[in-house]
């Protein structure tokens, strides 16, 4: 692997990231959800997305005001939507490298909103964090859409890819991209994640598996919800289905843990 990306501290990319405390979105925990579910990381959560997920728990990096965008919570008279000035900060590579290394943590997790949408940036980041360290590894969450560069591809260790189903909200032109999906099927890095909300999405996760020919021992399901209690309803019937049909389950560690909160 190169790393000998030129870095130039007045032409240094810049990274548009979700701001929590008036800060950069950086922070440390246990990976919250699937195939490394447990795993000690540190989370840089970047703005902006191509897709609008309508039950989305991090839909301030996309719900800005003005947009026509539907989310769950417009059922909350208190819910509205986001300043794109308040709720996006563009960082340099150096800013975000110097937060990443306040933590005794290397495994590194590229979230966002859609991290693919800034391939550059991150390459540059990525290559600035392993001259410092070559141990640093990266993770990314992506939702299947974008097809990484092949440069980006060999310096990320591994792809979360977060396949969208009509739950979701998106219409299919929007959610379902043959040629980026039929990469990650190939890429040997890539594991696929499905949010499941009733037993009917299976039949429809089927087909996305026949249509791309996905490894089924890639594959994990994982129930959706934003709270325990919403989380607790489908886990027992969503086992089943893994267990039945040969699937890895996913729950999610970081609401059991702490709740629907931001920065864990």
């Amino acid at each position: 692997m190169s790393n000998d990306l030129p870095l130039s501290p007045d032409m240094s990319p810049i990274l548009k990231l979700a701001v929590l405390n008036g800060k950069p979105e950086i922070f440390h925990t246990l990976q919250g959800e699937g195939v490394s579910m447990g795993v000690a990381s540190v989370f840089v959560r970047s703005s902006l997305c191509n897709l609008h997920c309508s039950w989305c728990d991090t839909d301030y990096t996309w719900n800005w005001e003005g947009t026509p965008w539907i989310h769950e919570n417009d059922a909350d008279p208190s819910y509205k939507k986001f300043s794109k000035a308040e709720y996006l900060q563009e960082c340099s590579i150096e800013l975000v490298a110097e937060e990443i290394q306040k933590f005794p943590c290397l495994n590194v997790i590229l979230t966002g909103g859609e991290p693919l949408l800034q391939q550059e940036a991150w390459l540059a980041l990525i290559h600035h964090l392993r001259r410092i360290n070559p141990d640093y590894r990266f993770e990314v969450e992506t939702n299947g859409t974008q097809i990484p560069t092949e440069s980006f591809a060999s310096a990320i260790d591994q792809f979360n890819v977060s396949a969208k189903l009509e739950n979701s909200g998106n219409s299919a032109k929007l959610r379902d991209k043959p040629e980026a999906m039929r990469w990650f099927a190939h890429s040997e890095k890539a594991w696929f994640k499905f949010v499941i909300q009733s037993p009917e999405d299976l039949q429809e996760m089927q087909a996305l598996e026949k249509k791309y020919n996905l490894p089924r021992h890639r594959i994990l399901l994982m129930p959706e919800g934003r709270t325990e209690e919403a989380l607790q309803k489908k886990r027992l019937w969503l086992a089943d289905l893994c267990r039945d049909h040969n699937y890895r389950f996913s729950d999610r560690l970081h609401i059991q843990l702490w709740g629907s909160k931001r920065g864990v």
